[in-house]
């Protein structure tokens, strides 16, 4: 499965809060609500993020095997 734990790492790091992304990116509500859920999200969205975080996939999601 893929899991987006290390975007809030990264998201903390850089000093962007949620609020920050939702107003000042203009990222909607309902794809941070799918990330904290681990739901899938589509390509774009995982692009989006890595711009506004000047950073990498790998800083944002990783997989996990199904346990």
């Amino acid at each position: 499965m893929i899991v987006y734990d290390r975007l809030w790492e990264t998201m903390k790091e850089k000093g962007i809060t949620q609020y920050t992304l939702i107003k000042t990116y203009k990222v909607s509500p309902a794809q941070i609500t799918r990330l904290k859920r681990n739901e899938s999200v589509s390509t774009h969205t995982i692009e989006m993020f890595c711009k506004i975080l000047k950073c990498n996939v790998e800083d944002i999601m990783e997989y996990r095997e199904d346990r």
